[in-house]
């Protein structure tokens, strides 16, 4: 789908109500597109841990213009499983994410604090693929 009114209508359709009653939850799931204004937005809340941000912002229910109450988890799902066909983790984004190196540096803070630079708490995870490329 390709706009949050698009979703609340949805949304609309199978919990009743109006769609303004969905919007501000279908519009905070896209919010992301202000910072990456194509499909790579979705890696920043469309998995299960951002159904359970969505939750977090706007409570467990909502009661829509019918009175009814619904949990706000299933129109977070509805969302993300109306976007992608499934509910991906955040995991499934980062496991195969190209990681460059000055993300995989690690500092420690606490070396850093007490004025050391020493090789070792500047070397790189070994544990992060280093050839790896999502996007």
């Amino acid at each position: 789908m390709a706009h949050p009114i698009e979703h609340a209508k949805s949304s609309a359709k199978k919990y009743g109500g109006k769609a303004e009653d969905y919007l501000p939850l279908h519009k905070w799931f896209d919010e992301s597109k202000s910072m990456v204004a194509d499909f790579r937005h979705r890696s920043l809340r469309h998995h299960s841990e951002g159904i359970f941000l969505l939750e977090k912002e706007f409570g467990t229910t909502i009661t829509n213009s019918d009175g009814k109450e619904i949990p706000t988890r299933y129109i977070g799902e509805q969302h993300v499983f109306e976007d992608l066909g499934r509910i991906p983790s955040f995991k499934d984004y980062t496991s195969n994410m190209f990681v460059p190196d000055w993300l995989r540096r690690g500092n420690k803070l606490s070396h850093q604090i007490q004025g050391g630079n020493d090789d070792k708490t500047n070397q790189q995870d070994s544990s992060v693929p280093t050839n790896t490329q999502v996007f």
